[in-house]
């Protein structure tokens, strides 16, 4: 699902690319009618494109909601980094989340944090 919005934004994006390469164009020819459908199709692809950024923006703030919910957070040091493997499966449920990820973004995070039901 988050692949499809990411590709359908990916693609209205490409629309009004193509529409905003064609406008001065039209300008230059002076054709009011097909400008004046250019432009009542772009402002429908932004209102569309916007639309679905917020979607996807609800559905990271419901994960980051989740994650906040969780009783016990904490960064994760360098060693348990680089052995990510052993230390998911020593602690149940625990979920990691990289600052530069859109979500860890969201989240403001400054370092790789751990998300756990329990201690860890």
């Amino acid at each position: 699902m988050k692949e499809q919005e990411k590709a359908e934004i990916k693609r209205l994006s490409d629309l009004l690319d193509a529409l905003n390469r064609k406008e001065p164009m039209l300008l230059e020819s002076g054709d009011a009618e097909k400008l004046g459908a250019l432009l009542k199709e772009k402002e429908a692809l932004v209102k569309e494109i916007e639309r679905l950024r917020d979607v996807r923006d609800q559905k990271l703030s419901k994960e980051a909601q989740k994650l906040q919910k969780l009783p016990f957070s904490r960064a994760i040091t360098k060693k348990e980094q680089a052995n990510m493997g052993a230390l998911k499966k020593s602690v149940r449920g625990l979920v990691v989340v990289h600052p530069m990820t859109a979500l860890g973004k969201e989240m403001g995070l400054e370092e790789m944090t751990g998300f756990a039901p329990k201690a860890f």
